[in-house]
């Protein structure tokens, strides 16, 4: 096959992901080469050490209402037709290389910036998306919807000038959003087929766009993440960014939870940090006694060694679609006890790699840590059923068959697959 990618990722799993993907296909005899803004992450993981790369500019140009006191805010419906004029353009650009190299399917990813971008209604070939998520935002409950009215409000206040441009503010920003969910959807239903991590996810997009997704798990590349054979130390660790949908707060509450004789250290790495609820993390961490290490964005083989010698992976996210962090600790030969939510239910069975608490009461969490820190035969031997279990149900070898027959069976049926 000759595959042209799009993708636009941060630095992170995703980019892991799909740079194991293109690794896989091309060594396979397959021929790639990749399409990407300037936005997306060259540092981390870069492709043109892979395939050809072929990086677009990409400008968000708000004119002069960018110094205007509240312009952007007021102006946003057309601060978001820039940002989607901006990107569709890009798109237009790409997809017109694409279609002068001939190539058999477009294979596109996840926008750190808009979830689904136009490429696959600008290139005419059959086409694959593998999305990660939907904009969460837009489709979930978080603490505050962005579709919320605003607080009512009684007496005089309702008709003074703070609730009159609050007003105005909110109805701009609403519009704005309107516009970009009708992009997405737009954008989404025309891939030819839609690809996801999870059972989990596949509802996620049925719930957001009303499309039908295909599953097509991922895989742990082994060569990153396998057991160093360090002594293990006295800490759990968790992955994941630090802002509350990675759940830090739950992992937190349920160490405290654990006897003070008992309570092990954690560890936290990810590679971006919310510098407000990291603050928030610290404080919670010291009323409850925990002892808590937050890394940024630290090396691969410090990722490895860190698993390596940690007793458990604590994974506490709220509503991840599927996440690779437990798999990938699994395959440090590191157990996982974390909260059945998510993807994670599909990754994670309990006795064999770790074990799932049915919500997250915290003393619940913490009697299955402490059944998993226990030096006893049970624990000992969950750490090799980790191992064992990951290498044999999720290798990158087997995602790579899985990827690789979809895209083979979407060029076979011409596209249109919804």
């Amino acid at each position: 096959m000759k595959i042209a990618v799009w993708h636009n990722l941060p630095s992170g799993g995703g980019k892991r992901t799909l740079y194991c993907q293109i690794e896989g296909l091309i060594s396979r005899g397959h021929e790639v080469q990749s399409w990407c803004p300037s936005s997306a992450s060259q540092e981390y993981l870069p492709l043109n050490s892979l395939c050809s790369e072929h990086i677009f500019p990409i400008h968000f140009d708000y004119g002069p209402f960018n110094y205007l006191p509240y312009g952007r805010s007021l102006l946003a419906a057309r601060e978001m037709r820039l940002r989607i004029e901006a990107m569709n353009s890009h798109c237009r650009a790409c997809a017109d290389q694409i279609a002068a190299g001939k190539f058999d399917i477009l294979f596109a990813t996840s926008c750190t910036f808009f979830a689904v971008t136009a490429i696959g209604r600008y290139t005419p070939l059959p086409s694959i998306i593998y999305l990660h998520e939907p904009y969460r935002w837009f489709y979930e409950a978080r603490p505050s919807l962005p579709w919320a009215a605003l607080p009512a409000i009684s007496g005089r206040r309702r008709f003074g000038a703070a609730r009159l441009k609050a007003l105005i503010k909110d109805y701009f920003l609403i519009n704005s959003l309107r516009i970009q969910v009708r992009e997405e959807r737009s954008n989404a239903s025309a891939f030819g087929r839609i690809l996801v991590n999870s059972l989990f996810s596949r509802e996620s997009v049925l719930r957001a766009y009303g499309l039908e997704a295909s599953v097509c798990y991922l895989g742990v590349d082994f060569r990153s993440f396998s057991p160093t054979n360090e002594p293990l130390e006295d800490y759990v660790v968790g992955l994941g960014s630090v802002f509350y949908w990675k759940g830090v707060d739950r992992a937190i509450r349920a160490i405290g939870t654990m006897p003070i004789a008992e309570r092990p250290r954690l560890v936290w790495i990810g590679n971006w940090s919310d510098g407000h609820y990291e603050t928030e993390m610290k404080n919670l961490a010291r009323s409850f006694g925990v002892v808590l290490d937050i890394r940024v964005m630290v090396s691969d083989e410090e990722l490895r060694s860190v698993l390596s010698r940690a007793r458990a992976l604590i994974y506490t996210p709220r509503l991840e679609p599927f996440g690779l962090a437990p798999l990938e600790a699994n395959a440090c030969g590191v157990p996982v006890v974390g909260i059945a939510e998510g993807g994670v239910r599909e990754s994670v069975q309990n006795g064999v790699n770790g074990f799932l608490a049915n919500g997250d009461d915290p003393e619940v969490l913490a009697d299955l840590l402490a059944k998993v820190l226990s030096d006893t035969r049970e624990s000992k031997q969950l750490r090799l059923s980790s191992l064992c279990h990951v290498q044999q149900n999720w290798s990158m070898s087997g995602a790579i068959d899985r990827l690789e027959h979809r895209l083979e069976t979407t060029i076979s049926a011409g596209g249109k697959q919804h």
